[in-house]
């Protein structure tokens, strides 16, 4: 099946592996509202946290576009650890490449979920949790709370299911309607949706917050919003 960006994968199938790596950014700029915009916001809030000594995490770190554009945009704070996993290797070896101009990037082949984490003063996950199985969610929540530095922070970016069946409808159409104004063919759309069966399983708005909360944040707040998209900070 064809999802676009001549990506093809088989229903319930979806995979970042292989040569998904190669188009990626181009088809998750025409999947995602906003996602360069995410991009730069993320960065302006990277200021609150970031610091001369800090290490920062991007989880689910792909090709590398978020990580080096937070690298670079503290560049004046060159001893900061920016470090990015992901456990796609092609991914990683695509980030490799586009990050080797930027000396304070490490890139690691590795699962989130048993990843040893240094102590953090920033977190950030763009659209990534989404694919973590959910009964392994709340495992992963706890250990980066515990994880991060007091007064460190989760930079938290995930597509979102509707608090009822009649929003859902609505966010439904609103995003095929979206992808239909950014390129995508009709057939496209629906192939994509078969391939993310029980591969993608986004929570609802409260249900991330739900899982920050048990994990032990207390202070968290929406920083963007766009129908079925939205970011979180969450400070410890």
């Amino acid at each position: 099946m064809k999802v676009g960006q001549n990506i093809e994968t088989e229903r319930a199938g979806w995979t970042f592996d292989g040569d998904v790596a190669d188009t990626f950014v181009d088809h998750v700029r025409q999947s995602v509202p906003y996602y360069d915009a995410g991009h730069d916001l993320i960065c302006q809030v990277s200021d609150y946290f970031v610091h001369d000594d800090s290490v920062c995490y991007e989880l689910g770190v792909s090709t590398g576009q978020l990580l080096n554009k937070l690298a670079t945009h503290h560049d004046s704070k060159p001893e900061v650890r920016w470090i990015g996993i992901d456990p796609v290797e092609p991914m990683i070896e695509k980030a490799k490449e586009h990050c080797a101009a930027v000396p304070n990037i490490e890139l690691y082949t590795s699962d989130a979920l048993t990843y040893d984490y240094e102590r953090a003063d920033l977190i950030v996950s763009y659209y990534c949790i989404q694919f973590i199985h959910p009964k392994h969610r709340q495992e992963l929540f706890n250990r980066l709370y515990e994880r991060l530095n007091w007064g460190g922070a989760l930079v938290l970016f995930e597509k979102v299911r509707g608090p009822d069946a009649r929003f859902q409808d609505m966010m439904v159409s609103l995003y095929n309607d979206f992808k239909v104004r950014s390129g995508f063919e009709a057939q496209e759309i629906l192939n994509k949706t078969s391939s993310l069966k029980g591969v993608m399983e986004p929570f609802s708005t409260e249900g991330n917050l739900g899982l920050m909360r048990r994990a032990g944040f207390t202070d968290i707040m929406t920083i963007m919003k766009y129908i079925c998209f939205e970011g979180f900070v969450a400070i410890k």
